[in-house]
């Protein structure tokens, strides 16, 4: 099998797209045949294809992947359903799998997102999980369910009713109004490397520059992380990660020690980077989605 050298980080990132397989043989040999110019990367532990269409074709392979799944699976899936089925109002059999609809939750994306196969129908706007992973899609359950109910319409009203004047809804809104800001308190003593995916306290970003300014270390305790006594921070401009940057970023080896926490940066690890590249990759999608629908109206 023919590695990237695990020691070397390329000097131009490189355009294409990776891919988790399962550790079977067949299903890696039946993905190199398709995928040629595919090579192993120790660094990011997946498949990486290169080329601008690299993330299109690859979800097409999977898909075709999934249809020629084991036939069996779907059947023990269906019959442990009927013998003990979820009784939810988000949760549909249909005659080819499961159809989860719910309000907008960021834990019911996380959840469905570690089932396996599970599909987001953007036409249709709902979830869509195979019979053979009613398993793992029962274990979630609870979580996606508890979640989607914190999330109707009506109960995050009466939930912001309930809030109007307190404290906690003044300390929200200072807090939403600080992160629009596209700010980040670092160490003016050190500063993280620019144009590269940075590990912090709220989530992978790109830092941009800094014009010096001094950040309140009030502020730095009160919105991003606990700031250290004689030490002196300075605001830097931050953006989020496009795909292509996050895809191409080799990982830490480990995750960020204490030191590297409490300074408020860090190189981000596979695990973090994962998080990053799936909102990246919804978040475009969803562009694509309404650049579709301007279209189709214009």
């Amino acid at each position: 099998m023919e590695k990237e050298p695990s020691d070397t980080v390329p000097s131009k990132p490189r355009v294409g797209a990776t891919a988790d397989l399962p550790h079977d043989r067949i299903t890696v040999q039946r993905f190199r045949e398709s995928f040629p110019r595919a090579r192993w990367s120790d660094s990011l532990k997946a498949w990486f294809v290169p080329g601008r269409t690299a993330e299109r074709r690859i979800g097409r392979w999977l898909a075709e992947m999934e249809a020629e799944a084991d036939a069996f699976a779907d059947e023990k899936g269906r019959d442990a359903f009927a013998f003990d089925p979820i009784e939810s109002r988000y949760l549909e059999a249909a005659p080819s799998a499961f159809q989860v609809r719910t309000p907008y939750s960021r834990t019911v994306v996380n959840e469905i997102r570690e089932i396996p196969f599970a599909r987001w129908d953007a036409d249709r706007r709902l979830w869509t999980v195979p019979y053979r992973a009613f398993d793992e899609l029962r274990r979630r359950w609870p979580a996606i369910e508890a979640a989607a109910e914190r999330n109707e319409p009506e109960v995050k009203k009466a939930r912001r009713e309930a809030m109007k004047g307190t404290d906690e809804a003044e300390a929200w809104k200072a807090k939403l109004r600080e992160r629009r800001r596209k700010r980040y308190p670092v160490p003016a003593e050190d500063l993280p490397p620019f144009e590269r995916a940075i590990g912090t306290h709220a989530g992978v970003v790109i830092f941009t520059g800094t014009d010096g300014e001094l950040a309140d270390p009030v502020t730095v305790s009160t919105f991003y992380f606990p700031a250290a006594e004689r030490v002196q921070y300075v605001w830097v401009s931050s953006r989020p990660g496009s795909l292509e940057e996050l895809v191409t970023t080799w990982p830490a080896r480990t995750p960020p020690g204490d030191e590297e926490i409490a300074r408020g940066w860090w190189l981000p690890d596979l695990e973090e980077l994962r998080t990053a590249r799936r909102k990246a990759r919804s978040k475009r999608r969803t562009k694509q989605r309404q650049e579709e629908e301007r279209n189709d109206t214009a």
